[in-house]
């Protein structure tokens, strides 16, 4: 049809074939193709020219118009490729967004101001899946350390956040300065976390230490864990992300012996790679993780 468009502006075969870089010959065979595909003449002879057809001009017509969305279509993924616009959908779990999340993506809105950026919490749910599935591009995630691969799946190790003990202000073990794991075994317990991931670490750590925890009060947010703490109901363990903001009535100690550790990822496609707005979030990420 580009063909048929440049022998219709210039008014002769001859005239085209030389604008185009062709032979006379080969554009006679592709207007003489295209003819036979419309099933309708494009072209009529005028002394030493040629002019179009109805139809001929109805093709033209459509032609410059694919031409123009050609052009548009070439620009728009030069900027997609350059990182200049885009989307990048992101899931997150509650304690990374201001601790990690939130500076990774202030510096990627300065590095990439055209790309709009789509983050969604999706606790208590595992986000892994939207990132297999394509409906995120990159999921910040728990995993274990040996967990299994996916098939074209990344996961990049962001940081290991350490699991500490909460205490109410006046228990006897707040005045050490690392507590043994074994030590909280007679307690009764608070929990913080929802089954998954975050919990495991948790669960795996108490039964290296010889026990399984009695959780007498459960919660699925530290600050509200934190409170059941300070008002005397347990103890509670909540990884350092978590105790951003702490609850005047509760000590914090580390643990060990063993030392309970989450293991945070980035997750994402490794075709998705090539998009320079992903890879600067990625480093971004890595960036804060390191801060």
């Amino acid at each position: 049809m580009q063909v048929l468009r440049a022998v219709v502006a210039s008014g002769s075969v001859t005239a085209a074939a030389a604008h185009l870089g062709y032979t006379p010959s080969a554009v006679s065979q592709q207007v003489a193709a295209l003819e036979k595909e419309a099933g309708i003449a494009l072209l009529e002879r005028v002394g030493r020219g040629v002019r179009p057809t109805a139809a001929g001009r109805l093709l033209t017509g459509h032609a410059a118009i694919i031409s123009q969305q050609v052009a548009e279509a070439e620009t728009a993924l030069a900027d997609l490729r350059a990182g200049r616009t885009g989307r990048l959908t992101i899931r997150y779990f509650a304690s990374v967004g201001p601790t990690l999340l939130a500076p990774a993506l202030a510096r990627l809105r300065r590095e990439h101001p055209g790309v709009t950026i789509d983050p969604k919490l999706t606790d208590p749910n595992d986000p892994l899946p939207d990132v297999e599935q394509g409906t995120a591009d990159l999921a910040i995630v728990v995993r274990p350390t040996s967990g299994e691969s996916r098939q074209g799946i990344r996961l990049m190790h962001l940081l290991d956040d350490a699991y500490q003990a909460v205490l109410p202000t006046s228990h006897p073990l707040a005045a050490q300065r690392v507590i043994d794991l074994a030590d909280l075994a007679g307690e009764p317990w608070v929990g913080s976390e929802p089954p998954g991931p975050c919990l495991e670490p948790i669960l795996d750590a108490c039964a290296a230490a010889g026990f399984t925890p009695d959780f007498v009060a459960k919660s699925e947010d530290y600050a509200t864990a934190q409170g059941f703490v300070a008002a005397g109901l347990g103890i509670s363990l909540v990884p350092r992300l978590g105790l951003s903001t702490r609850h005047p009535g509760v000590i914090i100690r580390p643990v060990r012996r063993p030392e309970p550790v989450r293991t945070i990822y980035a997750a994402f496609r490794e075709i998705s790679l090539d998009q320079p707005a992903l890879r600067a979030l990625i480093d971004a990420l890595m960036d804060a993780a390191k801060a």
